[in-house]
């Protein structure tokens, strides 16, 4: 079993795309278990909190500089690079609504786990994921009405639902665990970043298989929209790199860019749903959430070798 779980993280790249072709070739797989994204995504942050303990928590509280940095950059170039992206792939229309929606969606769940490969920060990035999405629903509607003149309807009870039982209870409990019992759980640390690897494929085919119908009808077009979300994932790298200028700590640059370039795309159906806009809009968030499934293991792969 081991050997395995290894084999999955250290050839991760080639099973995602393996993952995401059988996705878009076969739906229903991908169907069958898209009930069980939230779960799936809980399990992926339990098992990741699993690598650090409350200490660890502590020393990333004392720098709310830190936090302050990472809700800059999230929310301010990565909404107007959503906005610009926007306008150079679509024009106008709910797709540039939607690309400008994207911009400002907080940091993807999964992105502690990228982190973990990459050998970042963990309990930062954990910090820093649960911050951002607990701030969202009242800043992405800011945000999304400045920049196109939309009114988003915030579903703020499912939301906190969702932070509470996606992000800090698993948070809260692996830490706990890891806390209490240090020994027994850092005998594992080796299988943490492989278990999470094969959670983060099954969430792929659940994101690939509900939405392939829709991604495949795009023609051609699909193309340019998968252009656009691939343009504004780079862009979130490169505006992570500005992370530089407050911390020289390998570790934490390296959190500071997956925490800026993964966007959670799920976040987006809820606001498009609860506000009775076009369902269109929330496209770009779909597409997105496959290009940066595909290029945070490349991104993580490059970072650990150097």
């Amino acid at each position: 079993m081991n050997r395995l779980i290894s084999f999955v993280e250290s050839n991760l790249v080639w099973f995602v795309i393996a993952v995401a072709g059988l996705g878009l070739t076969v739906p229903e797989t991908g169907k069958f278990l898209e009930p069980s994204i939230g779960p799936l995504l809980a399990l992926l942050m339990l098992i990741i909190s699993l690598t650090f303990d409350a200490h660890d928590v502590r020393i990333v509280l004392r720098k709310p500089s830190r936090q302050f940095l990472a809700l800059g950059l999230v929310y301010g170039p990565m909404s107007i690079a959503g906005w610009l992206t926007g306008r150079l792939f679509f024009g106008s229309g709910p797709l540039a609504a939607g690309q400008t929606l994207l911009g400002t969606l907080p940091t993807d769940v999964s992105s502690p786990l990228l982190v973990l490969m990459a050998r970042g920060n963990v309990a930062l990035a954990a910090v820093f994921n649960a911050v951002n999405t607990a701030l969202s629903p009242f800043i992405v509607p800011f945000l999304f009405l400045w920049l196109t003149g939309i009114q988003l309807e915030v579903p703020l009870g499912s939301i906190i639902l969702e932070l509470v039982l996606i992000v800090l209870v698993p948070t809260v409990l692996g830490v706990s665990l890891r806390t209490g019992f240090p020994c027994f759980f850092a005998r594992h640390d080796s299988a943490y970043a492989g278990l999470g690897s094969i959670i983060y494929l099954l969430i792929l085919l659940a994101v690939v298989g509900p939405n392939a119908k829709t991604i495949i009808g795009y023609g051609w077009y699909a193309l340019v929209i998968a252009g656009a979300a691939l343009c504004l994932n780079l862009t979130g790298y490169l505006v992570g790199m500005v992370s530089r200028l407050l911390t020289t700590d390998r570790k934490e640059v390296i959190t500071y860019l997956f925490t800026v370039s993964k966007k959670e795309f799920s976040i987006a159906a809820a606001f498009v749903a609860a506000s009775g806009l076009p369902s269109e809009i929330a496209i770009p968030a779909a597409f997105f959430a496959v290009i940066q499934m595909i290029t945070s293991p490349i991104a993580a792969k490059i970072l650990a070798r150097g």
